[in-house]
């Protein structure tokens, strides 16, 4: 059976298409090497097929026997434009008429006026039977759809009409492919700038997702049991350079991961009801020093993510967002920052920092996450304090302001974090020999290195306010230094704790001493607790905060 074909050596159709290939982002990187392989080893592409019903092609035979045994094809761009305008009109379905206005007579009324053999000069002429394959069809769609018909050269330097193709790995001999032959043929440049593949939906024993098996879960199904922010935020969660995985656990998991955010960021409006940005926003060169660390946090966290998304790294926004939210807000920062916000003077300026530090972090999540969790992100939008946006979608992401980068201050942090996590575990040991109730009743004894003494006694040895800040940190009562026994042992219930990380450092955790008490207000163990004056119970900082409020005794 006759075909017709595009020919991959006539006007070095294979040759420009490498140099366009060239010219793609192709994510994964892979993807380049992949297509390059297949145009360069392809055959002529067979673009015809012999069906009842299709896109036809429309080229017409001579009628006329005494052309030729071989008789002459009009291919005719005035012809096809013709049979084009008729279509816009009337629909493809007329060239298969046969009977009525648009059906085959002595002279073809798809033909333009004048439309003659080019050989014999016969005007009658045969439509062709063939169709299109559906792969020049598609190859075609960035045309149907992003170009009109009357601008069918691209200006100079307007690049191509689709920022992204987007599909699965298949689509390199399919898609993708035809894609850039039709485009490269026609408009001498690929259709598309950026080209992303993906793997294939897989079950947890690493079967395909196929909608004709069992282990397929309809979407819509999903977004009734969980909702549309789960599934959305599994897709984000999965590298889709290779086989997703999904399964009923991946969701439950998903789920968590989004109570966790969802409930830090309630965390974080909770404790903004009384703060007004534009009244009570602090500086961050006025900031105490973890709030300025937890600034630098979120600027590396909003730098990692546009990152992520500008490079369409999706599960590196998820894990960014997630381990943002579990690790450095949840589990320490706003650990710390509980006893400040809740029992400092509402109007104090260490309360009003770590509320900037909120406020400005509220800002940022609302905005990173709002491609992935659009509603919830919407929601919390609209409570946030301050001059409200008509919507998180139409605001962009949140930029880094310079002053809340400070590697020196991350790095001197990072140091306190890793002794303060070794002294944790010293506190969880004595917590379980049930030598204190909890952390805030500790008392902490300290033998480190001489240069880790020195980093320590900067701290230690200011003034009060800043020794407060190394216990709110460390989460305990009191720290001291003293030297203790360089192996572990046991004295009475008192154990040695001798840490593998840091180097030279043992810590010993009891019980605050006899004259320390607990504060009846914010529940810490002080050195300041007094029983007697008006505010009986209360430490020095409590006292002070009463008093401003003009509390009763």
């Amino acid at each position: 059976t006759e075909q017709w074909f595009v020919s991959m050596s006539v006007n070095d159709l294979r040759e420009r298409a490498l140099r366009e290939v060239e010219k793609v982002e192709w994510i994964p990187r892979w993807g380049r090497e992949r297509i390059k392989g297949m145009v360069e080893n392809r055959p002529d592409w067979c673009i015809s097929r012999q069906r009842k019903w299709g896109v036809p092609i429309p080229v017409w035979r001579c009628a006329n026997k005494e052309c030729g045994p071989e008789r002459e094809f009009l291919i005719s761009a005035d012809a096809m434009n013709n049979v084009a305008d008729i279509f816009e009109r009337e629909g493809s379905d007329v060239w298969f008429a046969e009977d009525g206005p648009w059906a085959p007579g002595d002279l073809d009324p798809l033909l333009p006026p004048g439309a003659t053999c080019p050989k014999c000069g016969d005007a009658k002429l045969v439509r062709d039977t063939s169709i299109l394959d559906v792969w020049f069809d598609s190859g075609a769609s960035w045309a149907g759809v992003l170009e009109r018909r009357e601008n069918l050269r691209r200006p100079p330097g307007e690049g191509p009409p689709a920022d992204m193709y987007l599909e699965g790995s298949d689509q390199h001999r399919g898609w993708f492919q035809s894609s850039l032959l039709v485009s490269v043929a026609t408009r001498d440049a690929a259709p598309y700038r950026t080209v992303l593949t993906h793997g294939f939906v897989v079950d947890e024993d690493g079967r395909k997702y196929s909608k004709s098996t069992p282990n397929f879960v309809p979407p819509e199904k999903i977004i009734k049991n969980q909702g549309a922010e789960i599934l959305r935020l599994w897709v984000s969660a999965e590298d889709y350079s290779r086989e997703i995985s999904f399964s009923d656990d991946i969701l439950k998991q998903l789920n968590e991961a989004y109570r966790k955010i969802r409930n830090t960021c309630r965390f974080l409006l909770g404790n903004l009801a009384d703060f007004d940005p534009a009244r009570d926003r602090v500086p961050a060169a006025r900031m105490l020093g973890i709030d300025r660390w937890a600034l630098h946090r979120l600027a590396k966290l909003i730098e990692r993510v546009v990152r992520g998304y500008e490079k369409y790294e999706l599960h590196v926004v998820f894990h960014a967002l997630n381990q943002f939210c579990t690790v450095d807000l949840s589990s320490l920062y706003l650990d710390i920052l509980k006893d400040r916000l809740y029992c400092d003077g509402e109007r104090s300026p260490e309360r009003r920092s770590g509320q900037t530090v909120l406020y400005e972090t509220l800002q940022a999540l609302t905005s990173l996450m709002a491609p992935v969790l659009s509603f919830t992100a919407e929601e919390i939008a609209g409570h946030i304090p301050g001059e409200k946006r008509p919507s998180v979608h139409l605001g962009g992401f949140p930029g880094v302001d310079p002053a809340w980068k400070n590697d020196a201050l991350a790095e001197e942090y990072d140091r306190l974090l890793k002794i303060r996590g070794e002294a944790g575990k010293a506190i969880e040991a004595a917590r379980q020999q049930k030598l204190i109730g909890s952390s805030t009743e500790a008392k902490v004894e300290l033998d480190v290195s001489d240069e880790d003494r020195e980093f320590l006694e900067k701290w230690l040895s200011a003034e009060e306010k800043k020794r407060r800040e190394l216990f709110d940190f460390f989460l305990v009562a009191n720290i001291v230094f003293r030297p203790l026994p360089p192996k572990m042992v046991t004295e009475g219930r008192d154990q040695i704790f001798v840490s593998d990380l840091v180097k030279g450092m043992r810590v010993r955790v009891g019980a605050v001493d006899e004259d320390w008490s607990k504060c009846a207000r914010c529940w810490v163990y002080r050195s300041d607790v007094t029983m007697d004056g008006d505010y009986a119970g209360a430490c020095g900082r409590c006292r002070k905060v009463l008093a401003g409020r003009g509390a009763a005794a």
